[in-house]
């Protein structure tokens, strides 16, 4: 049975990627006010103290580090200094991606093609092995890689975003059952169509959006605080028994 006890992440440290705004900064808002110290991380630094400055003086605890996911080094760096101060994440909520381009797959270039899988692929990859590294030191860990539901259907004239997505779901199941036995569980959320700048050109496009609304039985976007209880459910005991799942939060498009 659940109890209030078991969403509380006290003494836990979470890092989420691309968390200076959209569903990374509300999912991180979230961990935070369940007691958790959260690292926010993006590109920008300043960004990301916006960010950890709001949680602050809201009560909660968190840091900002810039950590660009397409950059090895970078990635590095940032757990090399959460060692320094013994802040090795528990949590580790990937959800940092990029979408360069909007077009035929057929006539994409290399470099914005690289770009995503670089991204999406490569750093949702090497930033949950540093957090694993870690998480067996700790005796267990949550990581939760935020998907899309394009991995399930390819949209059109997002072919290499959507199957980075389809890589990063296949990833979450390797890695739940590979570190199972560590006490680390793997998830992944995919998202359906969320109000997000990210989601922005999407969302301007009044056309369009008539014709998502009816195929989208709640008949709307989802707003980032929707998707950020879905993930941040998976980062807490309450989810103990959760592993290698992908949760679909669509509002029943893919229903």
């Amino acid at each position: 049975m659940s109890t209030p006890e078991s969403f509380g992440l006290e003494g836990k440290v979470a890092l989420v990627t691309g968390a200076s705004r959209g569903i990374g900064e509300a999912t991180a808002r979230l961990l935070a006010r369940w007691g958790a110290h959260v690292v926010i991380t993006s590109r920008k630094r300043d960004a990301c103290e916006a960010v950890a400055g709001s949680i602050r003086d809201a009560g909660g605890s968190a840091e900002a580090q810039a950590m660009h996911v397409g950059d090895s080094d970078a990635i590095e760096a940032v757990f090399a200094g959460l060692d320094a101060r013994d802040r090795a994440p528990h949590i580790l909520v990937n959800n940092a991606a990029a979408n360069p381009y909007y077009g035929p797959l057929a006539e994409q270039d290399l470099g914005s093609f690289q770009k995503t899988l670089d991204s999406n692929i490569r750093g949702y990859f090497w930033t949950t092995v540093q957090a694993v590294r870690r998480m067996r030191a700790h005796g267990g860990g949550a990581i939760v890689n935020v998907a899309s539901i394009n991995a399930r259907r390819a949209a059109p004239g997002q072919g290499a975003y959507s199957l980075s997505k389809a890589a990063i779901v296949s990833m979450s199941e390797s890695f739940a059952r590979e570190l199972g036995p560590h006490g680390i569980r793997v998830n992944a959320v995919l998202p359906g169509l969320t109000d997000t700048r990210f989601a922005s050109a999407l969302l301007e496009d009044d056309k369009l959006m008539q014709f998502m609304r009816r195929q989208i039985p709640l008949g709307r976007a989802a707003q980032p605080p929707e998707i950020a209880g879905a993930i941040a459910f998976l980062c807490t005991p309450a989810a103990g028994y959760v592993n290698g799942a992908s949760w679909v939060v669509d509002g029943g498009y893919l229903s």
